[in-house]
């Protein structure tokens, strides 16, 4: 799934080039080619497909020239991830309706990566024998108010478990309970199903775009897909696969892991991931000198030099042409900052 703009991360990440497509570690490749280079190499590149926005395609085959045009699933317009998750099951249905899928966002860093795919290889085993749903859990190091949790019951099958609650994201109170009781892990957004068990469970609870995605049926895998998607995907409802289908199903099962899992949501996860100085501040893409501050992230384009002195827990961002200032601990406020900033100067700087 890569389709989305990353709209916490602006101004480094903007609607024209978000985050999936940019090299945040200064590896050489950005995170939609690390996601990519990850799962090729325990699944043929013919079977790997990218579903995003229209807006992205050129991008996306930039980055991915290993991919036809036909492995790049495109949205009209952005529905949340059920509807997105939909049209790759839907897709992939009518090319092999016995196919076993995983599900993973563009955009997350994974640093244990034998671990990661040996537990994706066992999550598939589990999903070609059971008519279940997974999703992998993250065993949570700290209390967390960032990430949804799910609660493993003591019911399991082949040693994994099933899960017995979902809850968004808490606050720091109930984070501390979650987190002390053991009984719980974060949600990582990473599924595992067969293509028959996810088209069930979209029956059972958003009829409404099983509905819609049956009118056109027959042009899946055609090349009147694209025309029949752009005429359906509006009447989809604008939901996540969590609240219209994991929340609500009865066979869902839960693989809690440690692969060195981050979904990158935030600055402050983005700083809590990269080296620090030893005063905590973290710095991307530039050269930085720290004068009597502390616990800060930087990052600037074209390698800039960037002096700071007397800032303490402060978010410091440029792009080509906007910088962004603002506490780390008010960064949840940035997503109104940007539709301020769309609102008073336009799309130019969005």
């Amino acid at each position: 799934m890569g389709g989305g703009i990353g709209s916490r991360f602006w101004p480094f990440s903007k609607e024209d080039r978000p985050k999936q497509f940019l090299d945040f570690f200064g590896t050489g490749r950005s995170l939609l080619q690390s996601t990519f280079d990850r799962f090729k190499k325990i699944i043929p590149i013919e079977n790997i497909f990218v579903v995003t926005n229209d807006a992205y395609a050129e991008l996306t085959l930039k980055q991915l020239p290993e991919l036809s045009k036909e492995q790049v699933l495109l949205e009209p317009l952005r529905r949340n991830t059920a509807p997105a998750i939909a049209y790759s099951v839907f897709h992939i249905q009518a090319i092999n309706p016995d196919a076993n899928i995983v599900v993973a966002p563009s955009d997350h860093l994974i640093l244990k990566e034998d671990i990661f795919l040996s537990e994706i290889e066992r999550g598939l085993q589990f999903v070609e024998k059971n008519p279940f749903l997974l999703t992998l859990g993250i065993k949570p190091s700290r209390p967390e108010t960032g990430y949804g949790y799910i609660q493993e019951s003591h019911e399991e099958v082949d040693g994994i478990r099933k899960v017995k609650t979902f809850t968004e994201k808490p606050n720091i109170e109930l984070a501390k309970v979650f987190y002390e009781s053991g009984e719980f892990v974060w949600n990582s957004g990473i599924f595992l199903w067969s293509v028959k068990a996810i088209v069930e469970a979209f029956k059972m609870y958003l009829p409404d775009i099983v509905n819609k995605f049956n009118e056109g049926k027959e042009f899946f895998n055609t090349p009147r897909e694209k025309e029949f998607i752009d005429q359906a995907f509006p009447f989809c409802p604008n939901i996540s696969i969590d609240y219209g289908i994991m929340e609500e199903a009865d066979n869902v099962y839960v693989i809690g892991s440690d692969f060195g899992w981050s979904d990158l949501g935030t600055w402050g996860s983005l700083h809590e991931i990269t080296p620090k100085d030893e005063n905590d501040n973290a710095s991307l893409h530039c050269k930085t000198l720290y004068i009597e501050s502390n616990d800060n992230v930087v990052t600037m384009s074209d390698d800039k030099l960037v002096v700071i002195q007397g800032l303490d827990g402060y978010i410091v961002a440029e792009s080509d042409n906007a910088l962004l200032i603002c506490k780390k601990e008010e960064e949840q406020r940035i997503k109104h900052f940007v539709t301020d900033v769309k609102f008073r100067y336009g799309d130019e700087y969005i």
